[in-house]
Parts: C-alpha cells; sequence; structure tokens
C-alpha cells in the first residue's frame, strides 16, 4: 500500500477533532450509495421494459427481412430464394404478401392488413406463442383458414368460444373493370376464423393471417410476394444482412428486426439516455459534499501537512493525499450503491414487489441486468468524483500552505 492511500485512509477512519467532518464525509458516501442505487435500478428496468417490447416484436417480426426498394411487390423465384439461403448464417426463409383488406362478419366490418404466410414462417417467428384462442391452423390446405388479431376480432364479434361463421375479405380486382356492378371489381374470399392472438394493441387491431395461396388469390397476385423473411443462425444476423445487401443490390432493403421499429427503440433506448443524464445531474449535486468534505479535512490538518512537508514530502504527495481520500469516499459510496441497486433488483426478480395486474403484458415490472450498466455508473462517479475532489485539493494546498 502506498503512503498517501495509507494515510488517506486513515483520515476516512479516524476520529476528526471536529465532528462535522465525519459527518459530511459519511453524508457523501450515503448520497452517492442512494443516487447510485437509483441509477441501477431504474436503468435495470428501463432494460426490462426494452426487452418485453423486444420479445412481443419477436413473436410477429424476422430476424431480417427483404423487400423492394421500388414497389411493394417483387417476383422470388426457385433460383433467387436458393440464392437468398445460400448466404452464410441464413437459416430458414419465408415467403410472405401483405396489403389491405376489407374483413366482414354479418353486419361487422372493418380494414385489416391482411398477410399471407407460408408454412416456414411459424418457424422463424414465435406467432402460434401468441395465440389466446383457438389454433394456428393456417396449414390447413383443405378450406381457408385466418388467424385474427384480438382487436380485429373485437371489432367483428368473432369468438372461438362460440359457433362463429366464415367471415369475408375483400380486396379490389387488380387492372381495369367495366362492371357497373360494384361486388364485380371486388375479389371475395371466404374464410373459416382458426385462431385469436394477442400481442399488442398495435398489432391486435391491425393484422390477420392466412396462407400464402390464399393471399395471392384475394389480392390476385399469382407470382409475386412482397417480402421474404428470414430466420438466421445465432449471432449472425448482422453479418448475413451485410452479405444479403451486397448480394441482392440497391434494389432491395434489408432490415433488421431493430430496424424494421426503429422509431420504437430508438425512443426506449433515448428515454433511457434522458434518464441517465438526470440522475447523472444528480449524482454531480451529490458530490458536491465531498468538495466540502475535503475543504474542512485539508483545514484541520494543517499542522499534520507541515509536518509531512518538514519530513520530505512534496507537495504532489500532499494534494495525492487528499486526492485520494475523495476517490475513497466516492469509491466506497458507489460501491455500495451498486450492491443496493443489484439488491433490490434481486428482491423485484425474486418477490416481484412492484406489480402490475393481470390485465398488463407482464404481471410484475420487469428488470434485466447489464454489465455494461454497472461499469458505466461507476465510471462515471469515480469520474464526477475526480473532478469534485481536485479543486479543493489544488488551490487549498497551495505552498504557502505548507510553509
Amino acid at each position: 500500500m502506498s503512503v498517501s492511500l495509507y494515510i488517506a485512509r486513515r483520515y476516512l477512519i479516524s476520529k476528526k477533532s471536529n465532528n462535522a467532518i465525519n459527518i459530511i464525509s459519511w453524508i457523501s458516501i450515503i448520497a452517492i450509495a442512494v443516487t447510485t442505487g437509483a441509477l441501477i435500478v431504474i436503468l435495470s428496468a428501463m432494460n426490462g421494459l426494452t426487452g418485453v417490447v423486444a420479445n412481443l416484436y419477436n413473436a410477429f417480426e424476422p430476424d431480417i427481412k427483404i423487400t423492394s426498394a421500388t414497389g411493394k411487390y417483387f417476383s422470388a423465384d426457385e433460383h433467387f430464394i436458393q440464392k437468398v439461403k445460400n448466404v452464410a448464417g441464413v437459416n430458414i426463409v419465408s415467403q410472405t404478401l401483405s396489403d389491405k383488406a376489407l374483413i366482414k362478419n354479418i353486419d361487422k366490418q372493418t380494414l385489416v392488413s391482411v398477410k399471407g404466410i407460408d408454412e416456414n414462417f411459424n418457424k422463424i417467428t414465435q406467432i402460434d406463442s401468441a395465440i389466446i384462442e383457438g389454433t394456428f391452423g393456417l396449414n390447413d390446405k383443405q378450406s381457408p383458414k385466418i388467424l385474427l388479431g384480438r382487436g380485429i376480432a373485437n371489432q367483428i364479434q368473432v369468438s372461438m368460444h362460440v359457433f362463429s361463421n366464415e367471415v369475408s375479405l375483400y380486396s379490389p380486382v387488380r387492372g381495369k373493370t367495366s362492371s357497373l356492378n360494384p361486388d364485380d371489381n371486388l375479389n371475395q374470399i371466404y374464410c373459416t376464423p382458426s385462431g385469436i392472438f394477442s400481442l399488442n394493441d398495435d398489432l391486435d387491431f391491425q393484422f390477420a393471417f392466412v396462407n400464402l395461396e390464399t393471399a395471392k388469390k384475394l389480392f390476385d397476385i399469382p407470382d409475386q410476394i412482397s417480402a421474404l423473411e428470414i430466420a438466421c443462425e445465432k449471432g449472425k444476423t448482422e453479418q448475413a444482412q451485410k452479405a444479403l445487401q451486397e448480394i441482392l443490390g440497391e434494389d432491395f432493403i434489408v432490415k433488421n428486426r431493430y430496424q424494421l421499429n426503429d422509431t420504437l427503440f430508438k425512443s426506449l433506448e433515448t428515454e433511457k439516455l434522458a434518464t441517465f443524464i438526470i440522475l447523472a445531474f444528480i449524482l454531480v449535486i451529490a458530490t458536491f459534499n465531498i468538495i466540502g468534505a475535503l475543504t474542512m479535512l485539508i483545514i484541520e490538518k494543517r499542522k499534520d501537512i507541515k509536518t509531512l512537508y518538514s519530513m520530505g514530502a512534496n507537495l504532489r504527495l500532499i494534494r495525492s493525499i487528499f486526492m485520494r481520500e475523495g476517490l475513497l469516499i466516492t469509491g466506497i459510496g458507489a460501491v455500495i450503491g451498486l450492491l443496493l441497486g443489484l439488491f433490490v433488483c434481486w428482491l423485484q426478480l425474486q418477490f416481484h414487489l412492484v406489480k402490475f395486474g393481470d390485465d398488463f403484458v407482464v404481471p410484475y415490472y420487469p428488470i434485466v441486468l447489464q454489465a455494461k450498466d454497472f461499469i458505466k455508473i461507476f465510471a462515471l462517479i469515480m469520474l464526477i468524483g475526480f473532478l469534485a475532489a481536485l479543486y479543493p485539493v489544488r488551490v487549498f494546498t497551495k505552498t504557502d500552505l505548507v510553509h
């Protein structure tokens, strides 16, 4: 142990002649600890919320989605699909076709986004895990089936607990039509509801799923699709995305799951950053106590400073003692705060102290601990502590003080 650290540790734990110095020092430690603990808890809670949102969209969005850069649809023959499959990291490829359609059940109707999916879609997403009534059922080739969002099902009054009529899907006929009868200008397909899914209000009130062949008949697009949706090998999504974009060129847009919902996830990250900055300012205010504690300590230890100086200690060593004193106060407060925040998060994970209720997506407040948050917070606290200690140490240990 260095001389400066040893003396600084003694100054911290020894009783001072002025008890106010001890009180201010411990107030500094407690203030830093409480603020640090709050930072850990809040950032971990926001990580949990981000994770919940990501999991909701994981059930619907693929790892990578390929769409046309110039239009709504594009052709994807076997050669094209095989070229995509041959890219390193690509695991499963699914063809989908999406567009708007009118859905009607007796006298109830609403406009929805109908998404036609093939048999691979359920392998790259977890849409079947979101089904709350009925079954997935879209792979049934005997009769057209439809999987409805909960919001849509409520709007057109469809329930799987009672007998359900076939629902009608309407879409405009492609190209020019000459019939005066409006019904002749619409494609109509009858589908039997197979199940109802629930993810969130945004998706539940917007989407209905049918199989790909049904969608092609409904939208009158027999040889085109709107997207290729891809599941990647674990940890290879970024690599596969770059390779696909290079191979397909500027005619196609290749996005990963987070880019498909970039506004949502950027908003969550911005909110987390704003919260971190606000609490960091509170932390700065908490460390102001260090300035007062070190100033009073330096004034009290003038005799010790003169004695050390007479014994051959230079100004650098004397300043090092009090800098280390400030860093010890900051470090102890930071470590206590990190442990306090970890303990509170553990309590929430184990006992679910803060609950949302059964009507929410998750029944209790989610917590996700990330090592980078601990490192980032500890580094910030030590930096603030260093800057807070710098002023009193440099000002009150000038050479005129030791002569």
